[in-house]
């Protein structure tokens, strides 16, 4: 019999706690089970992610030991079984990281990301594992599988493959010392811009809301009365707040303060400067890359995207940037004309930008920004998102009892989708849509459980996530046009996950440069005449959107493209520069400012996203030679959004939405993009809608 305070029963009693960790249960409750949001603790994080992934790494361990011949289920239906309580952890770990950081979890976050990387390492680098999946992957390219099949060991060979499986030892070990290292980089950067957003607050008195819409001056009271500023208006850091104020505000000292902070994050020479961060992090991936013989990291990044290598990619960028530089210098000379006739003496800079392209739009179009705001309801909207749904994907969106699902904050929401003719159970939809201390900026799409059948039936729990400004108490949440379009976007992610119909766990996965495309397509049931008819409401007298308003909005649908594709271009080509450029030499901020210069940068434009604070790509690897992607998926979205307007039904024809999602939604990444592209519209995309949506000039010809 053990002592009670021997090391043996400690370790024991330790191991038996872990098991028991909620974070790493089966999820519970209705609906196949829901995550125990309400019982999870950051104390149980860092034990659940440990043990999770011990699990993980004994199953791995076993598949790769099994005596038997490889084949398709032993090894590859094995891998597709394995880590569940491990995905179930990195679920909590999910929502920490994102919707309710603390600095506590910061210190847990730092403590695990090498672990983390390790642990990957660990598979990726299994020699007897990959060797199974090498002897299955051969063996279908001799005898092909079923197609979902074969697209899985596809997906998973070449997954391995891309990672290093198939170096040398010595070159193995220096690949996953490079992504330890990498991984605690990205950590660092993500949390220091998120420190800085915290940080920079500028507060307001009542003699400076000069311009500021009413909805909006609310808001910023209420922000400040949180951060224990009665009396006064806070203007945080992030771009719910920043761009309404740079719109709208009279006072341009306030405005180049406000714009200052916003684009100076993670570049302030302090502790929370990113700039060496970004060398490190550019010359590590060099360094990874070149182990496996490529020149640069965006070759190897984009050999399996749709864009192939980084010439293509660019061959489309710099197609469309020279007009969108043409349109940006009549933008601003539109400006500093109305600059001139008020008798402002100024020059139109970068905080200037919003503010005068407002007043250009209610003197070409006579649109007032803050005035078709009065018809952008939040919960209204939300069911204009429950609307397009029913109509194209025959989803139905029932509210749950608030106390049968556990949400993680207050403020979340939750829906259970079913399918409106039979009933079926599809999943949940939960909805985080305001801004808050400790959540991440910008508006994001994830799962909790994705669909699958090939192990018993999963359902889907799909979530959105924004930040819009809350409103005052007793106030409407009303959002502007921009933020009604991110939340349609979104909200495509969410229905790219809820009419998922895969059997394997990997074709839930996608392409980068094609994942966008989904969900930017939805944007375009926001202007249709059925969503604008029914649920764009004044918010006090429930009457609807003006014809003549609505006709001013569609008048100025190119109004303002300069500043849009310019900005969002240039850190596009700044991420693609960064990394088909030698990183010994590069300093960020040099390195950003000359590229710049030559690429022809207006100076009244900055990038979207300046380097130091640039997420997409220095905060993980996800977007890194990627952002690219949104004007890549944006030439199908203009090209299928032509092919809807020009069908019999429009945006609602049955038979061209049933398309819709049998080849562009429901397969997710069980089929090649194009080949699904192809069989959606009868032919490849070209860029020519594209053009012709931003009101630029068509290039002669077909490019693809």
């Amino acid at each position: 019999m053990l002592a009670q305070d021997s090391p043996q029963t400690k370790i024991e009693m330790n191991r038996k706690n872990v098991e028991e960790n909620v974070l790493l249960k089966e999820y519970q409750g209705p609906y196949g089970g829901v995550p125990a949001f309400d019982k999870m603790n950051l104390d149980q994080l860092e034990p659940a992610i440990e043990r999770g992934m011990e699990l993980h790494l004994q199953e791995i361990q076993k598949i790769a030991n099994d005596p038997q011949p490889p084949t398709f289920e032993n090894t590859i239906v094995a891998m597709e079984r394995a880590g569940k309580p491990l995905n179930r952890a990195f679920t909590y770990y999910g929502i920490w990281s994102s919707n309710i950081s603390s600095p506590e979890f910061r210190e847990i976050q730092a403590e695990l990301a090498p672990q983390i990387s390790e642990y990957s390492s660990k598979i990726l680098q299994n020699e007897k594992l990959f060797k199974r999946i090498k002897t299955v992957y051969d063996n279908s390219r001799q005898t092909p599988l079923p197609e979902d099949q074969q697209r899985v060991v596809h997906l998973v060979y070449e997954n391995f493959a891309l990672d290093g499986a198939e170096l040398n030892d010595e070159a193995k070990q220096r690949y996953a010392e490079i992504n330890k290292e990498l991984s605690q980089l990205y950590t660092k950067f993500s949390n220091n811009v998120l420190a800085e957003e915290e940080n920079y607050v500028v507060f307001l008195t009542k003699d400076q809301l000069s311009g500021l819409p009413e909805s909006f001056v609310k808001a910023s009271a209420k922000a400040a009365e949180d951060r224990g500023e009665d009396g006064k208006y806070a203007i945080t850091n992030t771009r719910s707040s920043m761009d309404p104020f740079l719109t709208y505000s009279d006072e341009r000292e306030l405005r180049k303060k406000v714009w200052t902070n916003y684009y100076s994050r993670g570049d302030n020479n302090d502790e929370f400067d990113n700039n060496d961060i970004i060398k490190q992090i550019l010359k590590l991936r060099d360094e990874r890359v070149s182990l496996m013989g490529y020149d640069n990291y965006a070759e190897w990044r984009l050999q399996n995207r749709m864009a192939k290598n980084p010439e293509n990619a660019m061959d489309l960028m710099m197609a469309v940037w020279p007009a969108a530089l043409a349109r940006v210098e009549e933008e601003v000379a539109d400006m500093q004309e109305l600059a001139n006739a008020e008798g402002a003496n100024i020059e139109i800079k970068p905080w200037d930008y919003r503010y005068y392209a407002e007043k250009v739009r209610k003197d070409k179009y006579d649109l007032n920004s803050d005035e078709v705001k009065q018809y952008l309801q939040l919960d209204k909207l939300t069911q204009a998102l429950f609307f397009t749904a029913g109509e194209l994907f025959n989803f139905k969106f029932t509210p749950v009892p608030e106390a049968s699902v556990p949400v993680f904050h207050e403020e979340v929401k939750v829906w259970e989708v079913t399918d409106k003719d039979s009933g079926e159970h599809i999943g949940l939809w939960y909805l985080d849509p305001f801004a808050r201390k400790g959540k991440r900026s910008g508006a994001w799409a994830t799962t909790y459980r994705s669909h699958t059948t090939f192990d018993g039936k999963e359902t889907v729990l799909s979530s959105n996530n924004s930040n819009f400004v809350k409103p005052a108490p007793g106030e409407p949440a009303l959002i502007s046009w921009d933020d009604a379009t991110t939340f349609f976007h979104e909200f495509g992610h969410a229905l790219h996950f809820l009419s998922s119909n895969v059997k394997y766990p990997t074709l839930n996965g996608g392409v980068r440069d094609y994942t966008e495309f989904q969900s930017q397509l939805l944007e375009r049931w926001l202007s249709t005449d059925k969503v604008i008819n029914q649920f764009l409401l004044h918010h006090e007298t429930g009457e609807p959107i003006p014809a003549d308003l609505v006709e001013k909005i569609k008048k100025a649908s190119t109004f303002n493209q300069g500043f849009e594709t310019t900005e969002f271009l240039a850190s596009a080509l700044m991420d693609m520069k960064y990394h088909t450029t030698d990183p010994a030499n590069i300093d960020p901020r040099t390195f950003e400012k000359e590229t710049l210069e030559e690429l022809g940068m207006p100076e009244e434009i900055v990038m979207r996203h300046r380097s130091p604070h640039f997420g997409h790509v220095f905060s993980g690897e996800g977007y890194a030679t990627g952002y690219y992607g949104y004007l890549w998926a944006d030439v199908l979205t203009s090209d299928a959004a032509e092919a809807f307007a020009e069908s019999p039904g429009g945006f609602y024809d049955k038979s061209l939405a049933t398309r819709l999602v049998q080849y562009l939604f429901a397969p997710r990444n069980a089929m090649d993009p194009a080949e699904a592209y192809q069989k959606f519209r009868g032919r490849d995309a070209t860029i020519n809608a594209l053009m012709r949506d931003r009101g630029f000039p068509v290039p002669e010809g077909e490019p693809k």
